[in-house]
């Protein structure tokens, strides 16, 4: 344990040092926040979202609704999600084609939603309502997780992966291998201190953000800081799939790259993929971002308690001990 806490503190050391590199961590993350959430607070582009319970129709001779243009129409896993998604106007009405008349849910709060309910009543005018009610959702409040989330995985990327890289390339891990400090500990050592790091801006940034943009909070914060720590723990585990052996910064740097920015359009920071295809969210799911994003969101928009999230944390949890067995097996200590 003494060997394990001076590698945490002089790594601690060696970031509160680096005073532009910590300014940089500081202020880019919060003044990106702000103002992005400036720029896109205004109106959602005119784009209607229509969920489907059931398969989706391929064409629209199923019903002449469904050539309403400037719509899309996706399909809904269920319909407790659903409702959940169109009381938050993520989804401007909800469709059960297979029922007869034609069944649908319209948020009575939502102005596209009654513009879809008369253009439905057009084509069909013995469709069912069924009225909920729900205000929609800032897109600052939507935003915010996601920028917080996208400055852990870079933070988490490159404070381990770049930086265990140079201390390879420069001797010092060669040197440390002559001490009695085992890789374990080394690497234990250094998780344990980015963690630190990465969560207490995050939290700092959280708070400052919320100062001014009174963001909505319907869950708990330890909920919401556990989603934190555990994604940072996955995101500082991957990066060690490119450190462990690799002695080249360049080539550390690109593929550090390589897996972040799939993160950065896969992952849902900046929009929603309802409605994307199958194969886009299949492909999200394999990224430890996405699973904290829907879990930090969960807490933060819905109210999730620890059992609703509890899919996204043992994702997130299961990535970590993978990442972690592959690059502690695969960690050398020199570049020879």
């Amino acid at each position: 344990m003494k060997r394990l806490w001076a590698m945490v503190q002089a790594r601690l050391l060696e970031v509160v040092r680096d005073r532009s590199a910590l300014a940089w961590n500081l202020l880019f993350a919060p003044l990106l926040v702000v103002g992005m959430a400036v720029v896109f607070s205004g109106a959602p582009p005119p784009l209607f979202k229509v969920g489907v319970l059931g398969d989706a129709p391929d064409t629209p001779q199923t019903h002449p609704f469904f050539a309403t243009e400037g719509t899309r129409f996706h399909r809904e896993a269920s319909l407790d999600e659903a409702m959940v998604k169109l009381q938050r106007q993520r989804i401007d009405l909800l469709l059960d084609p297979s029922s007869q008349p034609l069944r649908y849910w319209i948020n009575t709060d939502s102005e596209k939603g009654r513009l879809l309910q008369s253009l439905l009543r057009n084509s069909d005018a013995d469709a069912e309502a069924q009225p909920v009610s729900g205000a929609s959702i800032r897109y600052s409040d939507w935003l915010v997780p996601g920028l917080l989330g996208l400055n852990i995985m870079f933070s988490s990327l490159f404070a381990i992966g770049h930086v265990i890289v140079r201390y390879r390339k420069s001797g010092y891990l060669k040197r440390l291998n002559g001490t009695p400090l085992r890789a374990v500990e080394f690497i234990s050592a250094q998780m344990i201190a980015c963690l630190l790091l990465i969560v207490g801006i995050a939290a700092g940034m959280y708070a400052a953000t919320d100062l001014f943009l009174h963001l909505r909070m319907e869950g708990s914060y330890l909920n919401l800081l556990l989603v934190a720590v555990l994604g940072s723990m996955s995101m500082i585990a991957m990066s060690l799939l490119v450190s462990a052996r690799i002695s080249s910064e360049e080539l550390s740097g690109g593929l550090l790259n390589l897996l972040s920015w799939p993160m950065v359009v896969l992952s849902g920071v900046f929009f929603s993929l309802d409605g994307a295809p199958a194969v886009v969210q299949a492909a999200a799911q394999a990224f430890p971002l996405t699973h904290m994003l829907e879990a930090a969101r969960a807490v933060m928009l819905d109210g999730a308690g620890l059992a609703d999230i509890a899919q996204s944390l043992a994702a997130l949890a299961a990535m970590t001990a993978v990442f972690l067995a592959i690059g502690a097996g695969f960690f050398r200590w020199s570049q020879d």
